[in-house]
Order: structure tokens, then sequence, then C-alpha cells
């Protein structure tokens, strides 16, 4: 198993932090925690409500979501989070009851760990559900080529196509994306066709 990885990114909501990780912690499914009397059947968000400035938890995708009580501040409460999140994951805990989840995640969790999902399949996947739709919203489309020694080779179509953006988008987004989501990419680059 990979070492894990979290790091925050700010919200709009001055409140509340996201805190990303390299693992998916509830792929296609999202809970909203308001108060800790809501988050039976999720221990980390249980965990989470025992610390005394944490008002609200949201668990999605690779991602938990904090909102704290407005009388702390975020540099001196966001190591804390960090660190507890940190320790749940490692302790290998389920994250979520069954209970909450529909049959079709359960099912697809299932599969995900039955399967060994190779690199070039994960990254597959990440460039087919988080990256192709916000491409082809812009009126481009990204096709994935290789994927070798570490270097993920991708083909910019459309708009992306020449597009002076395009190599921040590739370097900024999909790189950051791709290494933190798949430890063996080490670097992403465009191919011209």
């Amino acid at each position: 198993m990979s070492v894990l990885e979290i790091y925050t990114e700010m919200t709009p909501n001055p409140e509340s932090i996201k805190f990303v990780t390299n693992r998916h912690l509830l792929p296609n499914f999202q809970l909203d925690f308001r108060a800790k009397e809501m988050a039976e059947g999720s221990p980390l968000a249980l965990h989470l409500f025992d610390i005394p400035f944490v008002k609200g938890v949201f668990i999605s995708n690779n991602f938990v979501t904090i909102t704290k009580k407005p009388d702390y501040d975020w540099f001196e409460i966001t190591p804390e989070v960090k660190q507890a999140i940190q320790d749940f994951i490692q302790s290998g805990k389920r994250l979520v009851d069954d209970s909450l989840l529909p049959k079709d995640v359960i099912e697809e969790q299932k599969s995900a760990n039955a399967e060994d999902v190779s690199p070039e399949n994960k990254i597959k996947d990440l460039l087919e559900k988080y990256v192709k739709p916000a491409i082809q919203m812009d009126g481009g489309h990204i096709e994935f080529r290789s994927f070798e020694n570490g270097v993920v080779k991708l083909s910019l179509q459309g708009s992306c196509s020449g597009c002076p953006s395009s190599s921040l988008t590739l370097k900024s987004g999909i790189e950051g994306l791709l290494k933190r989501m798949v430890p063996e990419v080490e670097v992403v680059e465009a191919i011209e066709e």
C-alpha cells in the first residue's frame, strides 16, 4: 500500500477546509454529517466529532471537508484534524458502515477491492471520471496514449490543442491529480498528433 498523503485546500466557505487524500475514501458517493448525532454509522465522522472544534464532516471520493466552529482559527487546528484523519485511515477501520451506502456503491467497492487495479487502469479511470468532463465543457478532449516508466502521455484535442493555458492545465491540474491518486505517476506529457 502506498504512503498516505493528505493536503489541505481552501473552500469558498471560510469555516470549511478540504482535507484531500491520495486514497479513495468513498468513491462515487458522499455523506454529509452536520452534527455528531447524525454521524451514527460513520466511525470516521464520529472520531472527528470528538474533536471539540469540529462542527460538520463531509466525506466524498478522496477527501473529507471539515466545518469548524467559528471561534477557532484554522492555523491552530489544521494539524490536529489532519493527524486525526491520517491516524483513522491508517488504522484500517471502516470509514462508513454499509448501512449508509446504496447497494450499487457497496457492489462497486467490493469489485474494486477484489481486483488488483493496475496503475494504467487507475489513470484511465481518473481521466474518464474527473478530467474529461471538465475539458469537454471547454470544448476540448483528452485521450490517454501510454504509461511507461512513470510517464503518462496524453493527447490534447479540440480547443485544448494549441491553447495557451493547456500546459498549465496539464501540469497543475492533471499531473497534480494523477500524482496524488496514482503514486507511480512521475510526470504527465502532452504528445502532438
